[in-house]
């Protein structure tokens, strides 16, 4: 039975990191790193559930002391704490203009990533840090 069902197994695990079965694939962008479609995304799509490790406010002066600071979200219900993303999810850019958008899933402990618009293969996609993807409050890095 195991061999019967290790393809499958095989497939669902490429499929959650972004291997041949995925929608998406990371490659060199304008702004470094990007996380590109490798087909249409259909608005309302669930792009990627990107499981979360959550820091506490009195962790965060530290965590601002090092890199890692760039690749974290406000989280918890009063956005207090903050969470790192794993998987492919502290990799998407930031646009005024997103394709996608993110929601924090608190049950789950996820960041997931949709589609906003319709995204066409090869595009990059992008999400708007604010949180809202009409926020156009500045960015603390210069934005092009």
């Amino acid at each position: 039975m195991l061999k019967q069902i290790l393809p499958f197994i095989h497939k669902v695990i490429k499929s959650v990191l972004g291997g041949e079965d995925s929608m998406f694939e990371m490659k060199k962008s304008k702004y470094g790193r990007g996380i590109f479609a490798t087909r249409d995304i259909k608005k309302g799509e669930l792009i990627h559930e990107a499981p979360v490790i959550i820091s506490s406010k009195d962790e965060y002066k530290y965590l601002k002391k090092t890199i890692m600071i760039e690749y974290v979200f406000w989280w918890g219900e009063d956005l207090e704490e903050c969470a790192l993303a794993l998987g492919y999810g502290s990799l998407f850019n930031h646009s005024y203009t997103p394709n996608a958008l993110y929601k924090l899933n608190l049950k789950n402990q996820t960041i997931d990533i949709y589609a906003y618009r319709d995204i066409k293969k090869e595009n990059e996609i992008l999400i708007n840090y604010n949180g809202d993807p009409n926020d156009d409050e500045p960015m603390w890095f210069d934005v092009f």
